[in-house]
């Protein structure tokens, strides 16, 4: 039987449906993926590291991104298993209220949202 492969030149790249969903580490072939919504006046997101101890994973916030970062060591199969991803809100967030939480392999923080306001300045449109 003959799988339906892609054929586009895009097939090889990580484009848009990888961007939103999951992502694949090449290194061991884990998969990992994270859901990002607004609640209330907090963005929440979710991302599931399984594997990972709480003082292997790193959470910085700078210039209004959220970088993630996680590296683990397995000394008996001589592995080293590594993450990183960027995310940037769409609205402004209030920094000092970042929360965070692992639980059972899933990483949730909590980003509440300065005001209703997307980030940036605004452009005046001539006419």
């Amino acid at each position: 039987m003959v799988q339906n492969m892609p054929t586009t030149w895009t097939s090889g790249l990580d484009l848009p449906n990888r961007l939103f969903g999951s992502q694949t580490n090449r290194a061991n072939g884990t998969e990992s993926s994270y859901e990002l919504y607004e609640e209330d006046d907090r963005f929440v997101l979710s991302i599931d590291l399984p594997g990972y101890e709480p003082e292997e994973i790193s959470l910085r916030w700078y210039d209004g991104r959220l970088n993630v970062s996680a590296e683990h060591v397995d000394d008996e199969r001589g592995r080293k298993q590594q993450t990183h991803r960027t995310f940037r809100m769409p609205k402004d967030v209030i920094d000092d209220s970042i929360e965070a939480s692992y639980r059972n392999g899933v990483l949730e923080i909590t980003l509440p949202i300065e005001d209703e306001l997307t980030a940036g300045k605004e452009i005046p449109i001539e006419s």
